[in-house]
Formats: structure tokens, sequence, C-alpha cells
């Protein structure tokens, strides 16, 4: 039976932002980073209610269960506090939290924040971002060197809070005794590299000497947004092993339970497939009439298959726009901030809203600003509003 033997965890605002947005949950067996969004007065409540959820929590159903209700919980209030407060629309937030029960970890997941096991000296990623840059790398249109670089990296798909109904990605990992976990914010990673953040761990004395040379490297390296590092460490029997090599991953694709409101469904999707070596060519089968109706029955199963990538790269493609913002001047010629993609569609639809108008004539900004400012260049909303403040208060 393994069980937590050090933890240690910290967040920092960063070195540009001047409030912190993140929050951690750090207390055994359950350890969860979240990172908010829409602004410091709506960010850090999101953030806030995701990491308290976890008070809540009961041994009721299986880890899974437990984490998706948490989840699903938290998601709730930040959308009804959202739709109360208009000041406070559009928040939300990321959340990566991680259950330890016996020789396994379950896991609950929604946007870019990461958990990662440290085994053997190696470094392994245990989520998979939501974040518009990961979709274009899992559809080959970006190298993973590019998505490390993409200017729209910080661009989320999911988030807990912005919507009434929340997909969550909800797994189960086998773990081992010795494992190291990590559970952090983008801060951390959209300023250090995968091979880094295994030499800094793997280098360190211990835990809390990890943790501060994590947020310390991610501050040297720019500091461009909050950073919030939780790390904890299994030990005790071996029951972990089970004799199996390598970082095998045990998923169980269980529902969590349908909350009583019948507004929220969790999905639980299969995790990637471990690579295998590839299997010798089979000996062809003689075609017959007997085997047409198999065939027929495996188009339509592959007809059926694409649909349904079509529709959730559609859904994914909205929840993007809605999750992107960039700044423009509006029909008056006043500085504004837009929320969506600046295209048009054909009819006189537009992929893009105003969401607050600022009282910055454009005409009055110099040509540098214009461009550097002015130039529909997709951003978060904190970036963007960042951007319109600066202007209102003469400091960009």
């Amino acid at each position: 039976m393994l069980r937590v033997t050090d933890e240690a965890a910290r967040t920092d605002a960063g070195r540009q932002r001047h409030a912190n947005e993140d929050c951690y949950y750090a207390r055994a067996p359950v350890y969860a980073v979240a990172d908010g969004m829409g602004g410091a007065q709506a960010g850090e409540v999101a953030s806030r209610i995701a990491a308290e959820a976890f008070d809540q929590r009961t041994d009721e159903g299986t880890p899974e269960q437990q984490l998706a209700r948490v989840a699903l919980e938290a998601n709730r209030r930040i959308f009804d506090l959202a739709q109360e407060d208009s000041s406070r629309s559009g928040m939300g937030t990321t959340l990566t939290g991680l259950l330890v029960d016996g020789d396994e970890v379950a896991i609950v997941h929604v946007g870019d924040s990461r958990a990662y096991v440290f085994r053997d000296g190696e470094l392994r990623r245990l989520t998979r971002d939501h974040s518009l840059v990961e979709e274009l790398r899992r559809q080959g249109r970006l190298t993973p060197e590019e998505a490390e670089e993409h200017p729209q990296r910080s661009i989320i798909t999911r988030a807990l809070g912005p919507e009434r109904d929340v997909e969550l990605d909800v797994h189960t990992h086998r773990a081992r005794n010795g494992d190291v976990y990590l559970v952090c914010s983008d801060g951390l990673t959209s300023m250090v590299r995968e091979d880094r953040l295994r030499e800094i761990v793997a280098g360190a004395e211990s835990l809390q000497a990890a943790v501060d040379a994590l947020v310390a490297e991610a501050n040297q390296m720019g500091g461009r947004d909050n950073i919030t590092v939780v790390l904890f460490r299994l030990g005790g029997d071996d029951a972990g092993d089970g004799g199996e090599p390598g970082l095998d991953q045990t998923v169980v694709g269980l529902r969590a339970p349908e909350p009583e409101t019948g507004e929220q469904q969790v999905v639980v999707p299969e995790a990637e497939p471990e690579p295998r070596e590839a299997r010798p060519a089979e000996r062809p089968r003689a075609r017959t009439k007997q085997r047409r109706p198999r065939r027929t029955l495996r188009r339509f199963v592959v007809a059926a298959v694409v649909v349904v990538l079509l529709a959730a790269a559609i859904a994914g493609a909205l929840a993007a726009i809605r999750s992107t913002y960039f700044v423009g001047q509006d029909g008056r010629g006043l500085v504004t901030l837009f929320r969506g993609v600046p295209y048009e569609l054909p009819f006189g639809i537009d992929l893009y809203e105003s969401q607050y108008v600022s009282a910055v004539p454009a005409r009055t900004l110099t040509p540098t600003q214009r461009r550097r400012l002015l130039d529909h260049q997709l951003r978060s909303r904190d970036d963007a509003a960042d951007i319109v403040r600066g202007l209102e208060r003469g400091s960009e």
C-alpha cells in the first residue's frame, strides 16, 4: 500500500502579473492546481472555488467519481456566480487534481495546467492540454517545437465556469514506490521546457528545493504568468509495481455519476495508448460474399466515428473562439476589447463581439502603438485587458 511520504508546494505571482490568480490544494491524499482567468477580481475567485471544493470531497464512489463530483460542483458554483454578477462574466479556471488511492492515482483534468510523474530518472506527462495550440499539434498542423513557441499557446478550449456544462478528462494511473508527482500551472510549463523540468527535479536535494528551483527558473526565463508548483512523493510497499516494467497507465473508463440536476455530464475519454512495436502483416484473407455485411458494418462505424470527430472539432473551435480576445477599434474609432476572432462569415455573421469600449480614440495613438497594439493578434482575456487598461492609463 502506497502513501504520501513527502510533499512541497508554492505559488508565485511571477514577474509580469500584479495579482496571483493561481490556487492550489495540497492535503494528502489530494493535490490540485487551479489557474484562474477573467481578471484579478474574477480569476482569483474561480480558482479559489475550485481548490476549496476539495474540502467537501466524500469517499462515496470510486476515486474517479469523487474527483468528478468535486470538479462538477466547482463548475456549477463558478458558473452561477458569474451569472449573478456581470463584472465576473466569463470567469473560469483550469483544474488538475490527483487523488492517491493505494497503488493508484486518480486524475481529473480540464484546461492547460498539467500533471507529471517522475520515475526512474524520466519525467512523463499524465495530462493533455485543452488548448488551441494542442489541438493544432494533434492534428499535425504544428510540430511540438512550434507548439512550445506559438503566440496563442495560452488560449484554452476547456475550463471550469464559462459554460453550464463541462467535459472532464478522468483516468487512473498505476503508481509505484518512489514515484514523484508534479502538478503545476502553465506559468511553469510555458517558461520551462520539459527536459529542464526533469533536470531540476532529478538534481534537487529535496522536494522543497525542487519546488523553489522550478519557480526560480520560470521567473528567470521571464515569469510572464503566475507560477504554481506542487510536488509529492509516494512510498511504502512495492504493491504498485505489479511486476510490470515502465510507466504503464491503467484507464478506468467509468462515467462519473450524473449530477442531481441532470444538467452536466462527465465524459471519461481513454488515455492515449502506449506505443507498441509494429506487428507483422497478417496474411490476406479471401474475400467472400459472406464477409460483405461485415465490411458494410465497418464502413458504417467509420462514418459514425468521422461524424463524432467532426462534431468534437466544431465544438472545440467554438469553445476556442469564446476564450479568445483581441484589441481593435469600434465603428466610432474607440479602442475596444473584442471577444472572438477578427473574421466574418458570409451573410454578415461576425465571429467576434465587443466586450469593453474604452474612451481612448484610436487616432490618438502613435503609428507604432497602432501597429503593435491594434494588430488584431489573438490574446488571452487578461493580456488584452491589460493592453486596454494600459492605454487608458497612458502607460502603454
